[in-house]
């Protein structure tokens, strides 16, 4: 079974440090924290109202971390034209909508297919892993695929929001959709990754699934830093996806 990789978002280590103003709390130096604990990456979204994660911040990142780095970013030239000067290892395109508080749902591949293709073939010329964050669907996979994208990230948190509010069966079915999405990944030549709303024991539990290479987790994370600190909250989640794939890997 394939190796789980862990990429940590630091977005809201920004969200802190923008709400008093300043330097601190510094996502570059939670980044190289959360490096030295175990991560195997780093994501951040440039929102284009630039709520959390700044420009410098990206450039910043790109210079000081060793790790793969993940630029969560609108289909928009503006932000187009940022990732291109800086170059990260992946971008990752997301739908971005100004009045919500986080990303609501997965990108529509589908309905936005023409608007998005320029985008993704440019980021391939210059050598950066594209990446499509979507719903769990057949529909999304089958476009992702005819875009070029060799990668999706399948939008987990209408899973991870009906467990929070104790709907088994809306979880049930929505943990159905994404077993059956990252089945189909291999199939298409797609790369699958997961995101969105998990915490230690949603991470254990869709580690259980074989296709997915690599699990992007933020929130949870700096949240539980509050408490035990970012190398502590690493560790503990790095923990988690070990146990997950280590309890499918005994029922093969």
């Amino acid at each position: 079974m394939t190796a789980l990789r862990l990429g940590v978002n630091v977005d809201h280590v920004a969200t802190v440090r923008n709400a008093r103003g300043g330097l601190v709390p510094d996502p570059v130096r939670a980044a190289l924290l959360a490096i030295e604990a175990g991560a195997d990456g780093i994501t951040a979204h440039l929102r284009e109202d630039r709520r959390h994660i700044h420009d410098d911040d990206m450039r910043r990142l790109k210079a000081s971390i060793e790790k793969p780095l993940n630029f969560e970013m609108a289909a928009a030239e503006a932000m187009l034209d940022i990732a291109l000067r800086i170059r990260p290892h992946a971008c990752c395109i997301v739908p971005e909508k100004r009045t919500e508080r986080t990303t609501e749902g997965g990108l529509d591949v589908v309905g936005g297919f023409r608007a998005l293709k320029p985008y993704v073939a440019e980021l391939a010329r210059a050598g950066i892993r594209v990446s499509m964050f979507i719903e769990p669907s057949p529909e999304a996979l089958k476009a992702s695929a005819e875009l070029g994208s060799p990668v999706v990230e399948l939008h987990t948190g209408a899973w991870c929001d009906a467990r929070m509010r104790g709907d088994s069966a809306k979880a049930d079915y929505e943990f159905g959709r994404l077993r059956v999405a990252a089945a189909e990944t291999a199939a298409l030549g797609l790369e699958c990754h997961a995101g969105h709303g998990l915490d230690y024991e949603t991470a254990r539990l869709i580690a259980a699934l074989p296709q997915i290479v690599e699990l992007n987790i933020g929130h949870f994370l700096i949240g539980e830093a509050i408490f035990v600190g970012l190398a502590e909250a690493v560790k503990a989640m790095r923990m988690a996806m070990a146990e997950g794939r280590a309890s499918a890997e005994r029922q093969q």
